[in-house]
Parts: structure tokens; sequence; C-alpha cells
């Protein structure tokens, strides 16, 4: 099953285990004095690897979040430069999920593009395996006239199969599957979006830098170890549950490569205080002594979305409630967590009513151990978010603990 685990050099107390992975993660970098540039970009994709992907629209497109989580306002084209120009820096993959990284880490995961008959969602492997005629169809398409979204892919095709009305997943028809599975296999990739945030598919040779697209496929090992690697960096410490996470590798895949990484001494084992699991130290990273951090964290952020990892450094339970229903939310429909010093301190669910020129805020709640200046910070925060969204004002509501002390500060 992988490797012996090896015995714990080093106790960290759980507030320095939490300190090493915020400033891991960006959040003790400086904020630019002025506008934000690509040097800026860049240096929080080096720091944490990889933005997931969403398509929820009820505050902002979920990848563009961690940016302003790190950098504040900033221009939201540079991300669009960034993954639509040439030279990119960032393309499209199924790294965490569909996840924006860098063409470099595109190529360190060839190996999962090649099994993609066997680890792609089920409609993709079947629409292979039952249809490859359309697969071949849609791959000479894209080829021919490409970038080209699904919908004109499938219009040019004149392949527009009935889709069933009863079904509540993604309803996607056989020309899409075949798009979709052409994607995780790596013979299409994505030349950027539509401004209805739709995928404009394309070959990885007129889309990745050249000398990332005629690169030979890396060793597998190899590879995983250098995805572990830069999952490593990303953490500044972790499990091996919370690096494998962050490109969902299985185990199998993981503990051979975090073993040579043991091994070269460039992961230390290491206990954290109240942890049952083995943890390892990155041994370049940062170590502060204090951490004033403060930041909107959207709830598909690197920081947070390793659950597991987030309830037992930050003893703060987040969970995503968009698909449970209205009556059964406990916080709210979009509720981002908010880091205040090296804490988790409050949520708070927020919408952007575009409409009026409001950021709404349903509902706050502070943490027990937030401390009484809370209020202030995240008033200070959601003024700048609301600015960042180009809305005039930020409008409070009654739910939750923190929504009075919120509301007489607006």
């Amino acid at each position: 099953m992988g490797r012996v685990a090896h015995s714990p050099k080093e106790k960290l107390t759980k507030a320095q285990a939490r300190r090493i992975a915020i400033a891991a993660q960006g959040f003790t970098d400086r904020r630019p004095a002025g506008a934000a540039t690509m040097r800026h970009l860049q240096r929080v994709i080096d720091r944490i690897g990889l933005i997931q992907i969403d398509s929820v629209n009820v505050l902002a497109r979920s990848h563009l979040l961690p940016l302003f989580s790190r950098l504040g306002p900033y221009d939201v084209k540079l991300l669009e430069r960034a993954s639509g120009r040439r030279p990119r820096r960032l393309v499209e993959y199924w790294a965490h999920e569909a996840s924006f990284i860098p063409p470099e880490t595109h190529r360190l995961l060839r190996w999962r593009m090649e099994n993609a008959d066997s680890e792609a969602w089920g409609g993709m492997r079947r629409i292979v395996r039952e249809r490859p005629e359309v697969v071949a169809a849609v791959l000479d398409e894209v080829a021919r006239r490409g970038p080209m979204t699904a919908v004109e892919v499938e219009r040019a095709l004149e392949e527009d199969a009935p889709r069933p009305s009863d079904h509540w997943g993604w309803n996607w028809s056989d020309t899409k599957r075949a798009l979709e599975y052409l994607f995780w296999s790596g013979r299409v990739t994505a030349a950027g979006r539509t401004q209805q945030f739709e995928r404009r598919y394309d070959l990885p040779a007129r889309v990745l830098p050249p000398e990332i697209a005629t690169a030979p496929d890396p060793d597998p090992a190899d590879a995983r170890r250098e995805l572990m690697r830069i999952a490593a960096r990303a953490h500044g410490v972790g499990t091996e549950q919370c690096l494998r996470d962050y490109f969902r590798l299985r185990p199998q895949e993981a503990r051979p490569a975090i073993g040579d990484l043991v091994d070269s001494g460039e992961l230390i084992p290491v206990a954290i205080e109240g942890w049952k699991r083995p943890a390892f130290l990155h041994r370049d990273a940062k170590r502060p002594r204090r951490v004033n951090a403060r930041a909107l964290v959207s709830p598909f952020d690197s920081l947070v979305f390793e659950r597991w990892r987030t309830e037992a450094l930050f003893e703060f339970r987040f969970r995503l409630e968009i698909y449970v229903p209205a009556a059964k939310r406990v916080h709210g429909y979009y509720v981002l967590p908010f880091l205040l010093g090296d804490r988790l301190v409050g949520r708070v669910d927020l919408k952007a009513d575009r409409a009026n020129g409001v950021l709404r805020v349903p509902a706050a709640f502070a943490e027990e151990y937030a401390p009484d200046d809370a209020a202030a910070e995240l008033a200070a925060e959601l003024h700048a978010m609301a600015g960042w969204l180009g809305l005039k004002r930020v409008e409070v509501g009654r739910r939750g603990n923190l929504a009075g002390p919120l509301r007489r500060l607006m």
C-alpha cells in the first residue's frame, strides 16, 4: 500500500501549524500598495500552485476570489490575460477539481490523462465506449475550427442528442460528453472562457507553450513526486491526506512520493498537537511567530477546501450549503470564512445584488473566540470587496450573532 511511516522529528503546537499553513498559502505576503500587477498574480500562483474553478456566481466566480483574498482589490483582467493570452501562465485541467494550473503542472498530470478510459466520469467513459465516432468527429471539428464552445461544436456537427429531462446532474449532450472526455484525456484543452463562462476548446499544441506541448511525458512516479512537492510547499505542513487531496491522488500514488521527499530531507516528519495522524513539514516553510492576516476566504479556496484539515487546524467546522434546502441551512447559501490574525473568526453569507449596486450580507456569525475588533475588521474587508465588485454599498441582514455589531458599522 506504500511506504512505512517515519517517526516524527519535532512536535508543533496547533497554533504553530496554523501560522505555518497561513504563511504557505500566501496570506502573510504584503498586499500591493498600488494596483496589482502580473508579477503579484504570479507570486500567488507560485505559492498555492492551483486555483479551483467553480461556476457559482452569486458573489463572484470562485476562481476570482483567492486572488482578492491575497492581493486585495485587483483588476480581474489580469487573470483573463494569464489564462487566455500567450504566453499563458495558467491553463485548465482536473487538478484538485477543475482548476487553473501552470502549464508545467499540466504536463505533470499526463499520467492521469493516459488513464482517462478508466478514471474519467461515467458519462465520459460511456461515450468513448458506445459512440467512438462522435468522439472522433468532435476532435476533428476542434482540430479544424477551434477554439470552439460545446454549443458551436454541436451546431457544426448537427449532433445534439436528446437530453433526459429528469436527470438531476450535468445533463450533457453526447457532444459535450465527448469534449469532456477529450479534455480529461488531454487531447483538447481550454483556450479560455466566454462571458457566459463556457469553455472554448482547442488543441493543446495551440494553447500550451511550445516547450510544454512538445516535451516528453514525465515518468509517472517522477510526476507524482513533483505534484506532492507542490502540495507540500502550498501546505507548509500537513498530513498525507492533506497533501494527496491537493491533486486528488490515491494513497498508493501519494505515499511513495511522500516517502521519497522524506528520504531526501525535503519533508520533515512532525507531530502536531491534538492530531492523531502524522504530519510532514516542508523544510523551506516559513515559521512566523505572529500572523496579521485579514481576508474573506472563498469556500473553494485552497486554504479551506480540505474540510478535515480546516477543522483540525482552525477548530472551525465548515460545510458548503449551496445544495442544502434553504430551510435546513445553518449559515447560508454562499458563506465565506473570515480570516483574522491566525484564526478563522467568523463567517458571512454574501450575495452581489448587481442590479441595485449592493453587497448583501444576509447573515454574519462570529466564533466564540473572535476578538472584540472582529466586526470592525470584517466591515473594512466587506467595503473593500464591494468596491472591487463595483457595488456602491453594503447592507447587512439580521441573522447571526455578528449581524448587529456589523450593521451598526455600515
